[in-house]
């Protein structure tokens, strides 16, 4: 990772089975309360297999758990404001296509989550879509970005933005021959 501050999937599936833990739900319950079937909760919890932002925006939104905490274990400690200088951030590559830098992880009750993401050329050929509930700001700093929202796309240059409802299904990939860089303003 670029900075000090990442994690891994396995640490954050950890993190998954301590709140269910706390919580005293089965596994059942648990994939319940989160929307998902319980063999893929199940996946989710061993670290089998990414976690998709989605997910855990769902599970830290019910259980009223910070993004932050669920991803890095620790606690965001300022509530004035929070300085993130140039390449530093939280960052996790959580699928081969995506990396995702928090931009703001150290700053108590976000209402947004500011990330930086980079897409990765050549990679998520099929466009495989998810959904969240909230809202969505993209904005495209370098390379061209095919956003997929449902079976609709448009391509975004530098410059360009998009504002959407995320509980429809979308996709990023990059074209051009260029990563795409693009801060995704997250709203639960």
């Amino acid at each position: 990772m670029a900075n000090d501050y990442s994690s891994s999937v396995s640490d954050i599936a950890r993190r998954i089975r301590e709140l269910r833990g706390i919580c005293d739900y089965t596994l059942d319950e648990m994939a319940q309360e989160c929307d998902v079937p319980p063999g893929v909760y199940l996946s989710y919890e061993s670290g089998e297999v990414d976690i998709p932002i989605s997910f855990l925006l769902r599970l830290t939104e019910r259980f009223h758990v910070d993004m932050t905490e669920m991803v890095t274990g620790e606690t965001p400690r300022l509530s004035v404001y929070s300085v993130t200088r140039a390449g530093k951030g939280y960052e996790t590559e959580r699928r081969e296509h995506y990396i995702y830098r928090n931009l703001a992880f150290n700053f108590l009750h976000r209402k947004v989550e500011p990330l930086h993401v980079v897409v990765k050329v050549g990679v998520n050929h099929d466009l495989v879509q998810s959904a969240h509930e909230g809202h969505e700001f993209d904005y495209v700093l370098s390379g061209s970005l095919r956003l997929r929202i449902d079976d609709k796309d448009v391509t975004l240059r530098p410059g360009d933005s998009v504002y959407y409802d995320s509980a429809h299904p979308h996709a990023l990939q990059a074209v051009g021959g260029e990563d795409v860089n693009m801060l995704a303003i997250v709203i639960p």
